[in-house]
């Protein structure tokens, strides 16, 4: 590496070369389970630096073919998309900027944590809903390159639908401005002699050629961040072209973003939390399309084991929350610990509402409640709790939102291993669905939580596991075969929200079949001929080799 350091001095890089034992151990791994040791961390300072760090591996890789550029801002991704074993691109370090923020709009870079933004969005009582759990430790970039949602992403969407342009430095080394084109203007681009016409022009020709097979591909489910999303870049009836649609979800598979414009949504003053607690789910397929026609903005679930994860380290929640709001989770949580003596909830349902007064979330709480509560017994939902006011409901939140974070931390003889972390089934087969996954779980003897996007049918299973151990290891591959057939069997798709990466890329042709993989491939090459951007990653991954990556030593 010492001669690439030298060369990238030579070529004009400003920014932070680091190569140190420290450094290589450190983004050795992200928040998913693999591990892979990268050669040099590189901080580059502006966008100069990263059109010049482009630039000279385009050049390197002439000689040295192995080079290859991760991009990373937070490290929170949980499918190993933010690792690789040459040249790690940290933009959390200088990319850090808020440039512009209105009641309508924003402009930052791709650095910036979530926190510290939505903290200036909020200020203007303005909102980008599509954050992650992960809210206090993602940044914007991850979002976008992973194309986040969340709790919100069944009244809004995900990040795909806030992205209104970006800056990007394709595989030229060149930074260029990305956003919706109409017909003229996409002429224009084609017609121009450089590589970024080249770019415009192949993909276009392949999205039209194929058009029909792309959009019968799209997956039938509400949200989705596997393989590319070609089936939103080319829309032949509107006569516009979009090209930050491929690059959102793509996991700088294609290039790296330097800057941001998003759009934003008015923040509602108030909201309200109605939390159902579930013996069984045998009649959750009755449940759903009721909360469902009440139009909540949020539908969230957690299950038994996330609750009793909650309570047996709730000393944790004091380093996450401070005094003031421990003391707070702590009296809250009475009235439920009274609750939990009359049973354990297989489920526990929360469904939030919004509204621009407390009156007006109120009476969404109590018309869902008085629809729900006749079928009460019936449905053996033992458990209602009207919470209009969003301090009352923080305990619930608490508990899905840092369960991960617990997992991660706290459960000393196991780890996590995010493998069937992330997978969506239309919400009308879950009751079908819900059993069959828990039979998987058990066959394979898997200390797993599940919570997730109920509304949406977005589930997060996090296994808990001895990775080290040969015995568990050897779990992982039929297990996700196992829950992979059945998601695909059930309409779903294998990301909702935390893309292919290392884990779920080599299943891609499963889920797509050969002939839409072959379009993927030819999709990556075309924005990036010669390689240089996160390898093994999405349409290039291959289950051999991130398997023998799994992380070993903890």
């Amino acid at each position: 590496m010492h001669e690439i350091m030298e060369g990238l001095k030579k070529a004009g890089f400003s920014g932070e070369l680091d190569d140190s034992i420290e450094a290589r151990d450190f983004y050795s791994h992200d928040a998913s389970m693999f591990e892979l040791r990268p050669k040099l961390i590189v901080k580059p300072r502006n966008a100069k630096d990263v059109e010049i760090l482009i630039k000279f591996t385009a050049k390197a890789k002439q000689d040295k073919a192995h080079i290859s550029l991760t991009a990373r801002s937070a490290g929170t991704d949980m499918s190993g998309g933010a690792i690789n074993d040459s040249v790690i691109v940290d933009f959390q370090k200088y990319f850090n900027k808020i440039e512009n923020i209105t009641s309508v709009s924003a402009h930052a870079q791709p650095g910036v944590f979530y926190r510290d933004f939505e903290s200036e969005t909020l200020k203007h009582h303005a909102l980008m809903p599509s954050y992650p759990a992960s809210r206090d430790m993602a940044s914007i970039g991850g979002m976008v390159n992973n194309n986040s949602g969340g709790e919100k992403s069944l009244e809004y969407g995900k990040t795909e639908n806030f992205v209104t342009k970006l800056n990007f430095v394709f595989a030229d080394g060149v930074e260029r401005e990305v956003k919706p084109l109409n017909r003229t203007e996409l002429n224009k681009k084609m017609a121009q002699k450089d590589f970024e016409g080249e770019v415009y022009r192949k993909l276009f020709k392949l999205i039209d050629e194929n058009y029909e097979e792309i959009n019968n591909a799209k997956p039938k489910v509400s949200k989705n961040s596997t393989g590319y999303n070609l089936w939103d870049v080319w829309d032949k009836e509107k006569g516009i072209f979009d090209l930050t649609k491929l690059i959102v979800g793509a996991q700088g598979t294609l290039g790296f973003v330097t800057d941001i414009h998003f759009r934003l949504v008015k923040a509602r003053e108030h909201s309200g939390l109605l939390v159902l607690f579930m013996k069984d789910i045998d009649d959750l397929g009755e449940v759903i399309p009721t909360v469902l026609e009440a139009k909540p903005s949020t539908f969230e679930s957690f299950d038994d084991a996330t609750l009793w994860l909650s309570i047996r380290f709730m000393p944790s929640f004091l380093k996450l929350l401070g005094w003031k709001r421990f003391i707070h989770l702590l009296i809250t949580l009475i009235p439920d610990g009274l609750q939990l003596l009359r049973g354990v909830p297989k489920l526990i349902l929360m469904v939030e509402f919004n509204g621009e007064t407390e009156a007006e979330v109120r009476q969404k709480v109590i018309a869902l409640h008085k629809t729900l509560n006749p079928k009460r017994a019936r449905y053996e939902i033992n458990g209602f709790e009207e919470d209009p006011s969003e301090s009352k409901s923080e305990k619930f939140w608490i508990m899905r939102r840092y369960s991960f974070q617990l997992l991660r931390s706290k459960v000393k003889d196991k780890h996590t291993a995010p493998f069937i972390d992330d997978f969506v089934v239309p919400p009308n087969n879950l009751t079908v669905f819900l059993p069959k996954l828990r039979k998987i779980i058990k066959k394979y003897r898997l200390l797993a939580t599940i919570a997730g996007h109920m509304g949406d049918g977005n589930f997060h299973v996090i296994p808990l596991m001895k990775l080290e151990d040969p015995k568990d290891r050897k779990k992982i591959l039929p297990a996700m075969k196992e829950v992979n057939n059945l998601v695909l069997k059930y309409g779903g798709s294998l990301s909702g929200e935390h893309n292919d990466g290392l884990v779920r890329g080599p299943w891609l042709e499963m889920m797509y079949g050969k002939s839409m993989m072959t379009i993927f491939k030819e999709a990556k090459h075309i924005m990036d001929p010669q390689l240089i951007f996160n390898p093994h990653k999405k349409a290039n991954a291959e289950w051999e080799y991130s398997f023998s990556h799994i992380r070993e030593h903890f």
